[in-house]
């Protein structure tokens, strides 16, 4: 029998790595998926059945027991054999981190699938615990990073890569997110983020186009866009002092921001969203 049980997580409240997505499906015959680009990791472990994965015009015929990888911005599709149907379990995600875990597993742009994986009934288990600790609470985000963590954990540990020292990229991100963690309530800048990490404006540009696949800009609006949503649904904290507390003095910028990010108003975010009505 053909299911689909599908979580897409709202609060995306951790910078390090965040669940995007998350679920499990029984397809039905030739169910496909795309074309199209995500803007986060993808990782989908096959359970049973066949299918057919496609990036960047390369195919890829898989099976039980196999494991495929789509990258942020990358053009993909993925279809359901028409006689024996793939299921398969999947979570999405991005962060900080992101980048440099996946880097560290036998994954690469040249090789996005996994075949035959010795220890995918684990990978399985672990891929499945992401769902069952899935909700839109700071402590649900909580839970379902520490599964995601010990997911990939597990395609870490059984990698034929060896160790591999952090690179400076990852050390300037870090540096850069913790910037923002620290300062997003200040009237801080993307001139002062690349000052604190010693990059030019254009080399910040291209190391979060590399790494976080946005623009400093960018992640600093949604980074105060994240912050803002957890004071809408925990607070009855007016707007104006909502939008003074994620640094930005202007209420009216604010909410064309967080609307912009968010994809409603403040105010019918909070309505929408508020501990009564979720």
């Amino acid at each position: 029998m053909d299911y689909k049980k599908s979580n897409k997580v709202e609060r995306k409240s951790l910078v390090s790595l965040s669940v995007y997505n998350c679920g499990s499906q029984k397809c039905p015959p030739s169910y496909v998926w795309g074309p199209g680009v995500r803007d986060h990791y993808l990782i989908h472990y096959i359970v049973s059945g066949k299918g057919t994965f496609c990036a960047e015009e390369q195919q890829y015929p898989l099976e039980a027991g196999d494991c495929f990888l789509a990258r942020p911005g990358q053009k993909i599709w993925y279809r359901a054999d028409i006689r024996d149907p793939w299921e398969y379990v999947w979570v999405g995600f991005a962060g900080a981190d992101a980048a440099a875990i996946v880097t560290a597993t036998d994954f690469s742009p040249e090789a996005p699938v996994l075949r035959a994986l010795p220890y995918g009934e684990l990978l399985r288990e672990k891929l499945l615990a992401v769902s069952a600790a899935y909700g839109n609470t700071y402590a649900h985000s909580i839970a379902m990073t520490g599964a995601l963590y010990s997911a990939l954990s597990v395609l870490v540990a059984h990698s034929h890569k060896e160790d591999l020292p952090m690179g400076r990229d990852v050390v300037l991100t870090r540096r850069a997110i913790s910037f923002i963690d620290g300062h997003y309530a200040l009237n801080i800048s993307v001139d002062d983020i690349a000052g604190f990490v010693g990059l030019s404006r254009s080399q910040l540009f291209r190391l979060f186009r590399d790494n976080l696949h946005t623009s400093p800009k960018q992640y600093l609006e949604n980074y105060r866009a994240r912050r803002a949503c957890l004071l809408l649904q925990e607070t009855d904290l007016p707007i104006r002092v909502i939008s003074a507390s994620v640094g930005i003095e202007d209420a009216t910028y604010f909410s064309k921001l967080f609307k912009k990010a968010v994809g409603l108003s403040p105010v019918r975010y909070r309505e929408e969203h508020t501990q009564s009505g979720t």
